[in-house]
């Protein structure tokens, strides 16, 4: 049975994968950040905390795909940020998936069909305001896909997402009023936002073995807004 490992598994675009690995009847372990325990049958939830320098995670001697999902969103206009509000971003979303891929690396590579899912953002290659804390981390996380796609071929397979907003937890207060998620509807060609099911969706298939010929990929999934004007 394969086995994966899904980090901020228990909201979310994570915690929607985590179903669709479970009703696959894959073995998956997730990982939450909060003081309460989290119980699901057939699924191994363990807590992690991404900025702990003491949490570590206990790694199956074989891996077949991590997803590393823990990401911040801080809008604010440029001369209001801090060199620290940079420092947390890239801590959270950079450094946090180093940490964890350096840790599991060893089993993935024990895998037949090993795969490692990150998450970008469209802000990168399309300029937003407010967004600059966000798009120099994910932009790192996009460097970072490529790289690691190059050095670890053939054996793992590198591949990121970079969704537009997405109804999850993350971003409540920016879709907090009908008004606020009109207004963010009408700013995509197809006139929705999406959800967390559907970046799970493209998730999964990086992560299994319908996707055994890609590598090194940053997938936009952002309702046409990145190429359609």
């Amino acid at each position: 049975m394969k086995q994966y490992l899904v980090i901020g598994g228990s909201s979310g675009i994570g915690a929607a994968l985590v179903q669709q690995l479970k009703a696959s009847g894959y073995h998956t372990t997730a990982t939450y950040n909060e003081s309460k325990t989290i119980e699901s049958k057939g699924i191994n939830y363990v807590h992690f905390d991404v900025l702990d320098p003491n949490s570590t995670l206990e790694i199956p001697e074989v891996l077949d795909g991590v997803v590393y999902c823990p990401g911040r969103i801080n809008l604010k206009p440029f001369h209001r940020l801090t060199k620290s509000d940079f420092a947390l971003d890239y801590e959270v979303q950079v450094l946090g998936a180093i940490d964890v891929i350096q840790q599991a690396l060893p089993s993935l590579k024990k895998s037949e069909s090993p795969s490692i899912v990150l998450f970008s953002t469209v802000a990168v290659q399309t300029g937003f305001t407010f967004h600059s804390t966000v798009s120099a981390s994910k932009g790192a996380i996009e460097g970072l896909t490529r790289s690691l796609a190059a050095e670890f071929s053939p054996k793992v397979r590198v591949n990121a997402i970079a969704p537009s907003i997405t109804k999850t937890s993350l971003t409540e207060g920016l879709l907090s009023n009908d008004a606020k998620i009109e207004a963010n509807e009408k700013r995509h060609p197809l006139n929705k936002i999406g959800t967390a099911g559907d970046v799970a969706n493209l998730a999964y298939f990086l992560l299994t073995d319908k996707s055994s010929w890609m590598t090194g990929q940053v997938l936009h999934l952002d309702g046409g807004i990145s190429t359609i004007k």
